[in-house]
């Protein structure tokens, strides 16, 4: 897979290739745009607005050649939190800040970071969103009315709860024609949105038969607007803006994981290659200038992205068409979208949680039983009961914790020698006992990461082996592939306290990696830059001839064949 330029031998059919796929594209994404804007509790034209303002700028600059943006569902939880916190306002100002924080991210190429989440965080918050998204969208699609919004899940279901009395079958049945669209038309018709076949016949049919008796965008929001706000700068002061960095924090990591998600998705679908911090930084710039113009914050959108490629996309004019192609609709026809039932926009939001709820993989994982799925659990809960910043952060903290203590619990550190019945010379630990063993020569192994998680178990383990106060200890550590500056500083107490007791540590088979850390913090000098060997087998040669050989003779637990076998050519196999 190779990355290639974006305009790349750009042709007149590419041109009408990107048109077409461009079009098709903004007609999805005008209803989902206004839902997105309802759900977070906004007027709907600002979900317009920024399909139209920050697609443009992220297809112009951004890092994949696909990338359609807009607004998603991603964003529902927190910018609802948002708005019932803060308000409309400083959500303004909070996306322009997480678009700085994106720019900088991208400047100071921080895009590879967002691999390091671990998969289980990301479906756990994206199932909980989708599961808040979905429920958010009951009261809609059942008619209630006098519906409080809360922000938190428990008093939004109880809200919905104390209200069932007061269902709506009007605009239960304008809902369901539209969900029933939603599903058969991709069915029936592969070619064509469901999501605006079940929005046009749906609205129809409630403002024929339902007229005045289902809510609409109109009797809601008031009418929408038919031309772009103008520019506009949200009043900004220090007291504005530090309590909102928290939030702009969120939707900056946020935005980043979705983006970068959403254009790997681009990536395999296409086998080109997008430019990460390019990315980040087109999505930085696209959510400064948005919220100037009312827009809410904006990422990558997986959905519609994919619909981009499969409809034949070549190049970013599509996402840029897309949005001049809302921004043409939003002229026209806003009046006639002012008459939209809320009950027709409930199904779409409700698809997609339901498409972006990963239940498969989440299935999957919990089925493991492993810590995987406790991870997966605990961020999946947080994210529905309390919100996304704890659920993300209690996440990862969690996956962290129980990744060291897996670490921690592979280190493995035994007593061995050579074993008489391989005829390669090789070691083994379970012939070690108290009438097999040497008291001069003590050969142990270590495996695993020797770091902060697992230093402790290793200086026990190794205090365990030297009870006999050998004066030659060697250290096989040709399986130790990482060591951190703690795991260096266990490892000198053990070099310190054989040292103080007269004897010497030799260390065979140690890799780059380690080796690199013995020398910058000079444990290396300490042990003795003549005690490394690349095997085993150089080491015992080593510690037999500088113990005089014959007088391992007399030991009275001599294990060693009479010394011969730890010299013999084979072993020095053995790293």
């Amino acid at each position: 897979m190779k990355r290639s330029g974006r305009f790349d031998g750009y042709s007149a059919n590419d041109f009408r290739r990107d048109l077409i796929s461009g079009s098709i594209v903004g007609i999805i994404a005008i209803p989902l745009g206004m839902a997105f804007a309802i759900a977070a509790g906004v007027k709907p034209q600002y979900g317009i607005y920024t399909t139209v303002i920050a697609g443009f700028l992220i297809s112009l600059l951004g890092g994949s050649k696909f990338q359609i943006g807009g607004p998603t569902g991603a964003f529902v939880p927190i910018l609802f939190a948002i708005v019932m916190q803060y308000g409309y306002e400083n959500l303004l100002i909070a996306g322009g800040l997480a678009g700085i924080i994106l720019v900088l991210m991208g400047v100071f190429k921080l895009g590879a970071l967002i691999q390091f989440i671990p998969r289980p965080v990301t479906i756990g918050f994206t199932a909980g969103i989708a599961v808040i998204i979905f429920t958010g969208q009951i009261a809609s699609f059942l008619g209630l009315s006098g519906i409080r919004k809360h922000e938190d899940f428990i008093s939004n279901m109880k809200e919905i709860g104390l209200h069932l009395s007061a269902v709506n079958l009007y605009s239960v049945l304008t809902a369901v024609v539209c969900l029933a669209l939603l599903l058969a038309t991709p069915k029936l018709l592969p070619r064509v949105p469901g999501s605006l076949v079940g929005l046009l016949v749906s609205s129809v049919l409630s403002v024929v038969l339902f007229e005045g008796r289902v809510d609409t965008i109109g009797s809601t929001y008031g009418a929408i607007p038919g031309t772009l706000p103008r520019f506009h700068v949200p009043e900004v002061t220090l007291e504005t803006i530090i309590p909102l960095l928290g939030p702009a924090c969120v939707i900056a990591a946020l935005g980043g994981i979705e983006s970068l998600l959403s254009a790997v998705v681009a990536d395999g679908m296409t086998g080109s290659r997008h430019h990460s911090n390019r990315e980040l930084i087109g999505q930085g710039i696209a959510n400064i200038v948005t919220p100037l113009f009312g827009g809410i914050p904006a990422t990558g959108a997986i959905a519609r992205t994919a619909a981009n490629i499969k409809n034949g996309a070549t190049s970013p004019v599509s996402g840029m068409v897309h949005s001049v192609f809302v921004l043409l609709v939003l002229i026209v026809l806003a009046p006639l979208a002012s008459a939209i039932p809320l009950a027709s926009m409930a199904p779409i939001l409700m698809v997609v949680a339901w498409n972006m709820s990963e239940r498969r993989e989440f299935v999957h994982i919990v089925k493991t039983r492993t810590a995987d799925s406790v991870v997966l659990i605990i961020t999946f809960l947080l994210t529905v009961l309390t919100d996304l910043t704890t659920a993300v952060i209690a996440g990862l903290i969690l996956a962290v914790v129980l990744f060291i203590r897996r670490m921690s619990g592979m280190l493995t550190v035994a007593k061995v020698l050579p074993d008489p019945d391989s005829h390669k010379g090789k070691v083994a630990s379970h012939i070690v006992n108290d009438s097999h063993d040497c008291p001069q020569i003590a050969i142990i192994s270590v495996e695993g990461a020797l770091f902060f998680g697992a230093g402790t178990l290793f200086e026990k383990s190794i205090s365990g082996t030297l009870d006999e106060r050998p004066k030659t200890v060697i250290l096989r550590l040709g399986k130790v592939l990482f060591m951190d500056t703690t795991g260096e500083s266990y490892l000198a107490g053990v070099v310190r306290e054989i040292v103080q007791q007269g004897g010497i540590v030799l260390i065979s088979g140690l890799q780059s990696q380690p080796r690199d850390v013995l020398k910058r913090t000079g444990l290396d000098r300490l042990i003795g830059k003549e005690h490394f060997f690349a095997h085993t087998g150089d080491a015992i040669n080593y510690a037999l001839t500088r113990l005089e050989h014959q007088k391992c003779l007399g030991c009275r637990h001599f294990a060693f064949r009479e010394c011969a076998a730890l010299s013999q050519p084979d072993t020095a196999n053995e790293r």
